[in-house]
């Protein structure tokens, strides 16, 4: 049955993939996107479209449906709060305050205009800060809700100084920021995506070295501590990888509403297990397949105009989490 499961959403997956680079304002069908990828399709605007416009945003939605996924279950496992997120730490909220600080706070240094590599890096910068608070935060606070309740007065600051600086922000700055908290898969080049790549590989090598602490902490720390889990190192890890995971995506494509709430609960509606060596490869698949829907629900195929990616994911995702706590008011792991 799991097997049967996991090869499902693996061609889901593929089937999505293919669709996405499909559709379009342009429409292109599977045999001329294969012909381009084998270098016979001679259509100078067929090869540009695919090779450099969908095939990145197609990807970026895989590994980003993915990330945020896995982030949100080891997020999960490790409050064992059901409401947990990816971003509970307030990794989401620091990045979205370099971002602010670069688009809102760049007259106070006299500087007009900022590409869009100024943003990433300080969406990165602000990431990374974040992350090395909340570790350093760690070191001290042994309790987990401690930490928890940490990331979310991070997150509360950081929207405090977004807002100030929104205060005294003209129309463009304003317009620019929340542009960028819309989200957006679009307008990356393979070398955003080969970064991503290389910084999703290393989170999942890092999972694989704690699968079995991930499934000893559901039944509590003292449980885990009982089996041997050295508590310290795995919580270390989880938010190291959840850090990475959240804040590089966030970088790339803005702030990405509940695909990590959401998708670990349908992972476990679908395959009823604790055992985080089904979960996590199901959550992924899982992530990756809703958020190559909602990317194709983006695109308005056909159309001329397309919607904001987080705007798609909130509308598809709060339903999902309304429906879980309607159906079962307990949530369990």
């Amino acid at each position: 049955m799991k097997n049967k499961v996991l090869i499902f959403l693996i061609i889901a997956v593929i089937l999505l993939f293919i669709v996405d680079v499909s559709l379009g304002t342009v429409f292109i069908t599977p045999g001329e996107i294969w012909e381009v990828l084998t270098g016979s399709n001679l259509n100078a605007s067929e090869n540009y479209i695919i090779t450099q416009l969908r095939l990145p945003r197609a990807i970026m939605a895989i590994l980003t449906g993915a990330g945020l996924s896995m982030a949100g279950l080891l997020m999960q496992t490790l409050f064992r709060n059901p409401l947990a997120g990816p971003f509970v730490l307030g990794i989401s909220s620091g990045a979205g305050l370099g971002v602010a600080l670069v688009v809102m706070g760049v007259t106070i240094l006299g500087i007009t205009a900022v590409s869009g590599l100024g943003l990433v890096t300080a969406s990165v910068i602000g990431s990374i800060l974040v992350m090395l608070l909340i570790i350093l935060m760690s070191l001290r606070i042994k309790d987990t809700m401690g930490l928890l309740i940490v990331g979310l007065m991070v997150g509360s600051l950081s929207s405090a100084v977004v807002g100030i600086l929104s205060y005294f922000s003209s129309s463009d700055e304003l317009k620019r920021y929340v542009f960028w908290s819309l989200g957006s898969l679009s307008n990356l080049d393979w070398r955003d995506i080969s970064i991503l790549l290389v910084i999703f590989l290393i989170s999942m090598i890092l999972v694989i070295t704690i699968i079995k602490p991930l499934n000893a902490l559901l039944l509590g720390e003292t449980y885990a501590r009982s089996l041997g889990i050295n508590i310290k190192s795995t919580r270390w890890i989880i938010i190291i990888i959840t850090s990475l995971l959240a804040g590089s995506i966030t970088a790339y494509a803005g702030p990405i509403a509940f695909i990590g709430l959401a998708v670990p609960h349908l992972a476990r509606l679908l395959l009823p297990t604790v055992n985080h060596k089904i979960l996590i490869p199901t959550a992924m698949l899982l992530g990756a397949a809703l958020l190559l829907c909602c990317d194709i629900i983006s695109q308005l195929p056909f159309s001329n105009y397309s919607l904001p990616i987080n705007a798609v994911t909130s509308l598809l995702g709060a339903p999902v989490v309304i429906w879980l706590i309607l159906r079962k008011r307990n949530l369990h792991f």
